[in-house]
């Protein structure tokens, strides 16, 4: 083969190998941002794990202001009273079928109302017949620190006008019941002391705890292209494909 043949068979090269190290740094870069996410989910998970096993807080050992990421899933105890005048029931589904969570305000001496979520309630259930059902003298609840829930769901917004709930949205919980309650965080109740009767009692803790960790795989799906991006780009380059 002639020199400038040889040149130009190079240069026709020289696209194909640098796309594909193109190809190849971006490959590396995603797998070194799955380790990333590795690492912030594997702590995550520990930290969520040391929570929700963890002795109860008492809520008035919350720091204040609270950031209710950094203490999500943090088993706490409150005491006070219900105020069922401001129930509100929020679309469930749950290990036992579609229904509600029961969402009331606990009065709290000391600080703002915090709203507990004491359990699941079947479908059919009316707000004003589960405020009747709920207790009026002091409780004591035990259960998680969760954060509030704006909006409602991925696919359907709340609807406050037609207190029509999907998500536990807990500042516009408040507002449509004109209560000043915590507005960033709620309770997933564990139990409740003393206990409500059976036959009238939302089922608690069904709170599910599921973090997926797929971040190794991928990865190593990632850093498998990269490699297999330079030895393409090696055997272009040098005329072997």
């Amino acid at each position: 083969m002639s020199g400038p043949a040889r040149a130009s068979k190079g240069r026709s090269r020289l696209v194909p190998v640098a796309a594909l190290l193109l190809c190849a740094a971006l490959f590396a870069a995603l797998g070194l941002w799955q380790v990333k996410r590795l690492a912030w989910k594997e702590a995550l998970i520990a930290q969520v794990s040391a929570n929700t096993t963890a002795a109860p807080l008492d809520v008035a050992a919350l720091p204040r202001p609270l950031d209710p990421a950094a203490q999500e899933y943090r088993r706490i105890r409150l005491a006070g009273r219900f105020v069922p005048q401001a129930t509100v029931l929020v679309a469930a589904t749950s290990d036992l079928g579609n229904g509600y969570w029961d969402m009331v305000p606990l009065a709290i001496d000391g600080r703002a109302p915090v709203y507990i979520n004491r359990g699941f309630v079947p479908l059919g259930s009316r707000v004003g017949q589960i405020a009747a059902a709920t207790p009026t003298g002091r409780v004591t609840v035990v259960g998680l620190l969760r954060k509030s829930e704006p909006h409602g769901s991925f696919l359907r917004p709340n609807r406050p006008q037609d207190d029509r709930w999907y998500g536990r949205d807990i500042a516009a919980m408040a507002a449509a019941r004109h209560i000043a309650s915590e507005p960033a965080w709620f309770v997933d109740a564990q139990a409740e002391n003393p206990a409500p009767p059976a036959a009238q009692a939302p089922v608690p803790g069904l709170t599910v705890i599921a973090f997926p960790n797929n971040h190794l795989s991928y990865a190593l799906t990632w850093f498998a292209l990269c490699a297999l991006s330079l030895g393409l780009a090696v055997f272009i380059g040098r005329g072997r494909l």
